[in-house]
């Protein structure tokens, strides 16, 4: 049976695991919590215990988090604009992790099963397609078309990352630059909307907002090639979903394009045969490989790349009050990139 609400660990305590940038925001994820659980009503009665089952499952709520962050004034009552475009940006990114577990064939999300393995992919799917059509309807619902117009144009380049990334499963043809491509549209465009919608409608200036958009996209970038990094590093108990999809589903991320790059023509054939699926994945000797060949360093050094772009984005703005909470994500993502070493 799906767990409650109310004993859920990722409902429990969203953005457990990113320190104390997320202890300001507890009054503004707890009115987030409130607004997402009375959305259930607006589902059809058929399908109302399948969306609850993925709001159980939302995890760190980090892109509802930018949203705030970006929008922080320092009043205390949260901003009930924000709220809502924070709801709308949440129920964007669980319908994508619902397809995306369908393409994946994970089993395992936020330390439970996923919406795919409890419900067939059939139904998994069209679950997706709900939230998403309901996140739309939440952003028609603001007083002008801003909202709606920016969440429906990122959606879609949501969408369209992730067909550039479906498309290129099982074959060789990825380059660098189709993973960056990737990773910009799949991930951090959602980063970069939540920036954005957190401080327009807050009312900060034009030039902060379009700052707080890079520093988003940059955020989303490294946060991205983060999470590739941990599907080998990490550990499945801890970050709570299963480890080695990529390879298993032939995904080209940053980690496995590096090692190709260093394997020797016939290490590098037998990945090969994994990747297009004409034998079975063996993640300890690619994780092996992959510490020979300090493939953990190279990554590293890109997501602090990203994130030194993120807080160079900010520099100019340094005064303003989401300056600082913003710069804290960068560095507990720092934090917890090194942490994956072990």
């Amino acid at each position: 049976m799906p767990a409650t609400s109310h004993d859920h660990p990722a409902t429990a305590a969203p953005g457990a695991g990113l320190g104390p940038v997320f202890a300001p925001l507890r009054p503004h994820l707890a009115e987030l919590d409130i607004f997402l659980r009375a959305q259930l009503a607006a589902f059809e009665p058929e399908i109302r215990d399948l969306a609850d089952y993925c709001l159980d499952a939302s995890g760190k709520r980090l892109r509802p988090a930018l949203v705030f962050l970006a929008g922080w004034t320092g009043a205390d009552a949260p901003d009930p604009a924000l709220v809502r475009a924070a709801a709308v940006v949440e129920l964007v990114h669980l319908a994508t992790l619902v397809h995306d577990d369908i393409m994946d064939s994970a089993d395992l999300r936020r330390g439970r099963g996923t919406a795919m393995r409890r419900y067939g992919p059939e139904a998994a799917v069209l679950l997706g397609d709900a939230l998403f059509a309901h996140a739309l309807n939440l952003a028609a619902q603001f007083p002008t078309p801003e909202v709606c117009l920016t969440v429906s144009d990122s959606t879609r380049k949501v969408c369209t990352g992730e067909i550039m990334q479906t498309l290129r499963r099982r074959t060789l043809d990825v380059t660098r630059a189709d993973y960056d491509r990737v990773i910009e549209l799949k991930t951090a465009e959602l980063f970069r909307v939540s920036c954005l919608l957190g401080a327009r409608l807050a009312g900060h200036a034009p030039s902060f907002a379009a700052a707080a958009a890079e520093f988003g996209r940059q955020l989303g970038i490294a946060y991205q090639i983060y999470d590739d990094l941990a599907d080998y590093f990490g550990d499945e108990t801890r970050i709570g979903k299963t480890l080695g999809t990529d390879l298993r589903s032939g995904k080209l991320t940053l980690p496995l394009l590096l090692l190709r790059e260093r394997l020797p023509p016939g290490g590098r054939a037998v990945l090969d045969e994994e990747i297009a699926g004409r034998r079975p994945a063996d993640l300890a000797t690619h994780l092996a490989q992959m510490r020979e060949h300090d493939v953990f360093g190279s990554v590293q050094t890109a997501v602090q790349t990203a994130l030194a772009a993120a807080e160079s984005a900010l520099a100019p703005h340094a005064a303003l009050p989401p300056v600082p909470r913003l710069r804290g994500l960068a560095t507990a993502l720092r934090q917890q990139t090194e942490a994956l070493r072990g």
